[in-house]
């Protein structure tokens, strides 16, 4: 079974040419890069969705639904993953339809396979400027803080706590998202490691501590609000 650091660069590989998709995976692998596959549109946008990825190759012909597609649909929802399309149709017009639609580059087929993953590093070195400042202080405007680097917090009713570098984590990469949904599947590998598997009612009781922190109203989160069967939202209000 493969396995992946927390650190590793993730991309989906969309292609539904099982031997040029297994070759692909091999030279990815080399790279020493994690490879989700998928073989076909939808199982692309699926898994866009629900990893946390740092590139996207996408075949534009597959069944189900075309790369194009999968890239419309992305952006549309607000995804800013970068995106490189691989496709037999290398003309003008289907280059500029490509990019129009919010992809990021465009290699037809046959390529050579060292520009491939040349276009590949410069789409993770942009993706890695483009990060967000990591942030190590916020205040709430109830008067709450978290320090997230001591792992300290000033709770709603002022009362000083120390917190674990667990619930630091959980509590930046909230934060830093606020009012963006945050899957189950991204707190899975940010927080506790690709292959450890808390469950639902772990986080959950995470949450439920955040709350009595920094809530007025624990039963009725304003700040930390589960989305049911999708995953977790910080508000800032």
């Amino acid at each position: 079974m493969e396995t992946m650091t927390p650190q590793q660069p993730r991309i989906l590989l969309a292609e539904d040419d099982p031997a040029l998709r297994k070759a692909l995976k091999l030279n990815f692998n080399k790279e020493g890069w994690f490879v989700i596959e998928a073989s076909n549109g939808e199982e692309a946008l699926n898994h866009a969705k629900q990893h946390r990825l740092d590139v996207a190759v996408l075949d534009v012909m597959m069944p189900k639904l075309d790369g194009i597609a999968v890239c419309k649909t992305l952006r549309s929802e607000g995804s800013d993953l970068p995106i490189l399309f691989l496709t037999a149709k290398n003309d003008g017009e289907d280059r500029v339809e490509g990019l129009k639609s919010g992809g990021d580059e465009y290699l037809g087929k046959p390529f050579h396979l060292e520009e491939l993953l040349l276009r590949i590093r410069r789409l993770m070195r942009r993706q890695s400027t483009n990060s967000p400042e990591v942030i190590s202080f916020y205040q709430f405007k109830n008067g709450a803080e978290i320090d997230f680097d001591a792992f300290e917090i000033k709770t709603l009713h002022g009362e000083a706590r120390r917190i674990s570098k667990r619930e630091s984590m959980l509590l930046r990469l909230l934060i830093s998202k606020k009012e963006q949904v945050v899957s189950r599947e991204e707190i899975l590998e940010v927080v506790w490691g690709y292959h450890a598997f808390p469950s639902t009612r772990t986080i959950d009781n995470h949450l439920v501590a955040f709350r009595k922190y920094f809530e007025k109203d624990p039963k009725f989160p304003e700040h930390f609000v589960s989305i049911r069967g999708v995953g977790y939202r910080f508000s800032e209000k």
